[in-house]
């Protein structure tokens, strides 16, 4: 299977990311209502939580569509795909001591770990839009450290909406594509 081909099926597979991206903004903005609403110990351990089960959920939504959930058994990118799947939670340990040291670093910092963990995404899905995504998060987690330390949950809307607005692109791309090819 080519690479491009592999991508494609990726790509089409998943929709682009949407429903992982959808399912990622609507744990986010959960969270960042219960910090803005209840505490920030209940927006982490919220986000923290449910985090485990986007992938299973992404799943379940694919299926309940009649799509399938999983690339073919011959795509290469299908073994890619779960290990960066594996890499956030793994780095979501350095948020423990970020947010000992600082509380309102717990946002920011992991809008650092998720922006860069979706840059692989872009050879992934052979979509650069996972390239602005990826900027968009990094450089709103620093500037938001640098510049507007203040509110807990700004960091949690901000990603939870960014996740949102990038999952609806990447479904009218793949949607665009796919009306384009024929």
């Amino acid at each position: 299977m080519l690479v491009a081909d592999a991508q494609k099926e990726v790509r089409t597979i998943y929709i682009g990311g949407f429903f992982g991206q959808l399912v990622c903004s609507a744990i986010w903005l959960a969270s960042a209502a219960l910090a803005t609403w209840v505490s920030p110990r209940a927006a982490i351990i919220e986000l923290v939580a449910l985090g485990f089960f986007i992938f299973p959920i992404t799943q379940l939504l694919l299926r309940l569509t009649g799509r399938p959930a999983s690339v073919s058994r011959e795509n290469p990118l299908g073994m890619l795909a779960m290990q960066l799947a594996f890499t956030l939670p793994l780095t979501m340990l350095l948020l423990v001591p970020v947010t000992v040291f600082h509380l309102n670093l717990f946002y920011p910092a992991l809008m650092i770990l998720v922006g860069a963990h979706y840059i692989p995404f872009t050879f992934l899905y052979g979509m650069r839009l996972f390239i602005p995504l990826s900027a968009i998060l990094v450089g709103g987690g620093v500037v938001i450290d640098l510049y507007f330390p203040g509110p807990f949950s700004l960091g949690g809307w901000i990603g939870g909406l960014t996740l949102f607005l990038f999952a609806w692109i990447g479904r009218f791309s793949v949607q665009n594509d796919l009306r384009a090819e024929g």
